[in-house]
């Protein structure tokens, strides 16, 4: 690609992750916004439980980036544990959540920076954070989140294989367990130490080390590298 990718859309930039990606963007040239369900601190606001709003946080993403957004990174996500042994009604209530904020918000940003890159004519690039979960599967509360990461990923193929030769570039990064509120809590729940015993490296990531990814993916992975799925935990699983 001949033009620099310099505006770029976070979601959930409140905190771990997502956070640190977007501070990584904290540099010359480079013009990055970031959302969260709040939006304080400057983000754009938008709950992307209600599917009305995600479209709006594009529109005000635009505004925000003078018409033009080049990168869209997908981080926002929950982790809710949704216990097979509860209601029916509260189960499925659970899924579809989950299904919402982590996978559906995510594919309509897919689609609407797809259509903003083509109508451009020069090309764009997405990122979606996905997890480890997406190829080893999750804990027996979080059926949903596995299987939200693992169409992320299953997305973010079909994106690049779809949309490469319009110069649109679409990476997947998967980390394992990393240093945020959302996995520290459930490290805690789950007994940290032993967990911890599964991962060689001894220890989770840094959300510094995803950002970093990112960042690459966004500014500097060459185009024949589109469609790649960069994993980040600690060799706990290898593929």
């Amino acid at each position: 690609m001949t033009d620099r990718k310099t505006h770029i859309l976070v979601t959930g930039a409140s905190r771990g992750i997502g956070k640190a990606i977007l501070d990584g963007f904290d540099v010359q040239d480079i013009t990055a916004v970031g959302q969260s369900t709040a939006g304080k601190t400057g983000l754009l606001k938008s709950d992307f439980a209600n599917a009305d709003e995600v479209a709006r946080l594009w529109k005000d993403a635009l505004e925000r980036l003078d018409g033009r957004v080049d990168v869209l990174i997908n981080n926002a996500g929950i982790f809710d544990p949704n216990p097979i042994a509860g209601s029916d009604a509260d189960w499925l209530d659970s899924w579809n959540r989950t299904m919402q904020i982590n996978l559906t918000a995510s594919a309509q940003l897919c689609r609407l920076a797809v259509r903003h890159f083509q109508a451009r004519g020069n090309g764009g690039r997405v990122i979606n954070i996905a997890s480890r979960a997406a190829y080893r599967g999750d804990s027996p509360d979080h059926w949903h989140y596995a299987a939200s990461k693992g169409g992320m990923v299953a997305m973010t193929k079909t994106i690049a294989r779809s949309y490469a030769s319009e110069e649109i570039l679409a990476f997947a990064i998967c980390p394992g367990f990393t240093m945020t509120g959302m996995a520290e809590d459930y490290l805690e729940s789950r007994g940290g130490d032993k967990l911890l015993k599964d991962i060689p490296l001894g220890r989770v990531a840094q959300p510094e080390e995803i950002a970093s990814m990112a960042k690459y993916c966004a500014l500097d992975a060459p185009p024949s590298m589109t469609g790649a799925v960069l994993d980040a935990n600690g060799a706990s699983f290898v593929r």
